[in-house]
């Protein structure tokens, strides 16, 4: 029986899926990643880790689907994008721990290149801000802080990659050093409208060229590996969030889909038009197949998930994440709590690396159900935000149905608070890991067992629609609300 594997390296876990030629998940296997907060606003994660945890993920996906190394038509590989790794290209091994997209600590290095003047460059090639968020400054911190980093590199002894070019050089065993331009697209080096890597960021932001990998199509035969009993070829990549598109199959301009991982992810598809944000939104490469890229504009919240696993480990007012939404359900209404998850700044559309987290509106009142039904409203309310400006950006896209995905998507009070608060739709899919499905579905199309995007029937199915129900005058003023407490939390 033929089989699709896909490995999802991201923040908080690895997993892989093996899936059978019709993108049905037949055999999952999952290892938690740690994270390390060596400083205030830092995150880390040890890459070392990460490629132990993707091998064994594999052959454990493998292993329970009976699928041996003859029966996989190819490896689709999706990552959390911007974590950025050095490793030695004779040896493999990373040079020290990856900061993560997360991390913070480049955010002086960022203001200073806007205060001179460089942010409008670099967003008309990049599509990008100047934020701590995307790879460039953590690279050159990476190289101005390890010692003997910047010679090594100026040398061509080390390699740059995201996760996914790391890993693809580990399962290769040094053989490719590559990316794709979904994750080339967000390293601030890329230029999205010619396609290559971009000789005047790469000035700006002292990066030697030697470092770089060689970028691709999406679909591509990017390599083989030979460490999972046998020889097996890696047909797709992209990262996360791009994966997801794919996934939930919005192939037309106009569809849009939102992930809620650690993080939550909005992307709205433009088609061949790399639509120019006026609203603090990025602009991105959807895909790229056959030479030819689809962009889109996203907009990125840094705390979704991630703010109740903080009520889990930082608060201890809950023991698993199951338990938020059942305490959101008894919440008083009359209670106006609400959490600001800037722990690590704000992302879209205010992009405020400074501001921080705060809980607002509590009185003797308040308790775990008002704190939780806060930080599952904040998820939401930041989903507002970023669809309202789509919307001012691109006009055509009106009150869209909204395709979610992610392990937040379970929450039915979730999803239907989410549904109310934009008036529009919310379409949950049948399979709900939809960034590994989005892989698998690469490596199908380059096996030549899937067909290209455009078909919307081909591996999508819908489990539950949640339709609006709260009145307009009533949403409206709960993101009046929201945004006064944004207000209050901004550096600015």
């Amino acid at each position: 029986m033929t089989a699709l594997l896909a490995l999802d390296q991201g923040t908080t876990s690895t997993r892989a899926i093996a899936f059978d030629a019709a993108l049905v998940p037949r055999a999952m296997a999952q290892i938690e990643l740690p994270q390390y907060f060596p400083a205030p606003g830092w995150v880390e994660h040890e890459p070392e880790d990460i490629a132990a945890h993707s091998l064994r993920v594999l052959r454990e996906a493998m292993d329970r689907s009976d699928h041996a190394p003859a029966d996989v038509a190819g490896i689709g590989i999706t990552n959390q994008r911007e974590t950025t790794i050095l490793w030695e290209r004779a040896t493999g091994r990373a040079i020290g721990r990856a900061p993560v997209w997360q991390d913070r600590r480049t955010a002086a290095l960022c203001e200073t290149l806007r205060e001179a003047g460089h942010e409008p460059l670099v967003t008309a090639r990049t599509g990008l801000l100047l934020d701590p968020y995307f790879s460039a400054t953590k690279l050159a911190w990476l190289l101005d802080n390890t010692p003997g980093a910047r010679a090594a590199a100026t040398r061509g002894e080390l390699c740059f990659g995201t996760v996914d070019s790391f890993l693809l050089f580990r399962l290769t065993e040094g053989r490719v050093h590559a990316t794709d331009a979904t994750n080339a697209a967000r390293t601030l080096l890329f230029d999205i409208r010619r396609g290559e890597w971009d000789e005047e960021m790469l000035a700006l932001f002292r990066i030697p060229r030697a470092i770089l990998p060689e970028v691709r199509d999406c679909a591509s035969r990017f390599g083989e590996t030979r460490l999972l009993g046998g020889s097996i070829p890696i047909l797709g990549m992209a990262g996360d969030q791009q994966a997801a598109t794919l996934g939930q199959a919005c192939f037309e301009p106009g569809m849009i889909k939102s992930t809620y991982g650690t993080g939550c992810f909005a992307l709205l598809v433009t088609g061949e038009e790399a639509v120019a944000s006026q609203n603090r939104l990025l602009t991105t490469i959807a895909w790229q197949l056959e030479g030819r890229r689809t962009y889109a504009l996203e907009g990125s919240i840094f705390m979704a998930g991630a703010t109740v696993q903080w009520l889990r480990d930082g608060l201890g007012i809950i023991s698993q994440a199951s338990e938020a939404g059942e305490l959101a359900t008894r919440a008083d209404p009359a209670q106006r709590v609400h959490l600001v998850p800037a722990f690590t700044g704000l992302g879209a559309p205010w992009w405020d690396a400074e501001a921080r987290g705060a809980i607002l509106g509590l009185t003797r009142a308040s308790g775990r159900a008002e704190i939780c039904r806060a930080a599952l409203e904040s998820v939401a309310l930041q989903t507002a935000d970023l669809l309202d400006a789509m919307r001012r950006d691109w006009p055509a896209m009106g009150h869209t149905v909204l395709r979610v995905d992610g392990g937040m998507v379970a929450s039915d009070w979730t999803m239907q608070f989410l549904a109310d608060i934009l008036g529009a739709p919310v379409d949950r899919p049948v399979v709900p890991e939809t960034t590994a499905l989005g892989a698998a579905y690469l490596a199908g199309l380059q096996a030549g067992l899937l067909p290209p995007p455009g078909d919307a029937s081909t591996h999508w199915r819908r489990e539950r629609r949640f339709q609006p129900h709260m009145a307009r005058p009533e949403a409206d003023r709960r993101k009046a609300e929201w945004r006064e407490a944004v207000a209050r939390v901004r550096s600015g």
